[in-house]
């Protein structure tokens, strides 16, 4: 029972918002600017700045909850990025590619965005905890 309120208590639209903001990064792709960029520094680039948009987001809203609200957003965006790879990938190169090929890659999608959210998410209650002292 106390954990059904606990997710009442999260903020879903936050974790909505912040979830399609992160898909900046598959866009770079298909659009081709990670590879105008150079494909390592653009992708770091673009994970440093939606990680620094979580959390100021999170850390400006004083979220209750910010390690579970950004595993939330790290898993939303998961979900998100495997939905378009796999409507978009058949689009733009005639075949389904990406993490819908493999479950074992859905998995991975989804542990290593979910730990993301968890890393951020600890980085923005500990910011939290400063500014109540």
């Amino acid at each position: 029972m106390e954990n059904s309120n606990i997710y009442k208590r999260l903020n879903w639209k936050l974790i909505a918002v912040l979830s399609i903001i992160a898909l900046v990064r598959p866009f770079m792709s298909i659009l081709g600017i990670s590879d105008a960029i150079g494909k390592p520094a653009a992708s770091i680039t673009a994970t440093i700045l939606i990680t620094i948009v979580w959390i100021t987001a999170v850390y400006i809203k004083h979220d209750s909850q910010p390690i579970l609200t950004l595993v939330f957003v790290g898993i939303g965006y998961a979900i998100l990025a495997i939905i378009i790879s796999g409507i978009l990938s058949p689009i733009l190169t005639g075949h389904l590619q990406g993490p819908l090929t493999n479950p074992f890659a859905i998995i991975s999608v989804l542990a290593t965005n979910a730990i993301w959210g968890l890393i951020t998410g600890l980085i923005t209650s500990s910011l939290l905890k400063v500014q109540e002292k």
